[in-house]
């Protein structure tokens, strides 16, 4: 069993920041009048699944951190995936971007929910 160092090898990390990236090449397309809202709405919430990641790791000795920081994550998706949805309504993105992304999202919220079921895994 290989014992992971750092947060930039899990899986669940890497697939998170390939999706923050993606979101936000997609959000330069978007119209300038939404730059303080859904522009900055949807890079926000992708940026903070993959930082809640790293963060929920660091806690990893105490697993209710860990757990807390695993569901913020959770949550973070989820409003990523709210916005999509608004990025799709606007016509901003098309629907293949959209599945795409939106199906990437409900991968890492599998991972996530796997791993708070097993915190005895990736307790020091």
């Amino acid at each position: 069993m290989n014992i992971v160092k750092s947060h930039r090898e899990l899986r669940v990390y890497i697939r998170s920041f390939e999706l923050s990236m993606e979101i936000f090449m997609l959000t330069k397309k978007f119209p300038n009048e939404e730059i303080y809202s859904l522009t900055d709405q949807i890079r926000r919430s992708s940026r903070s699944v993959s930082s809640n990641i790293a963060e929920a790791f660091r806690r990893r000795k105490y697993p209710k951190s860990f757990g807390s920081k695993l569901n913020e994550s959770e949550a973070e998706s989820a409003e990523t995936q709210n916005w999509l949805d608004y990025a799709l309504a606007c016509d901003y993105i098309n629907q293949t971007d959209h599945k795409k992304i939106d199906d990437g999202y409900g991968e890492i919220l599998g991972m996530l929910v796997k791993m708070q079921q097993t915190p005895e895994k990736w307790s020091i």
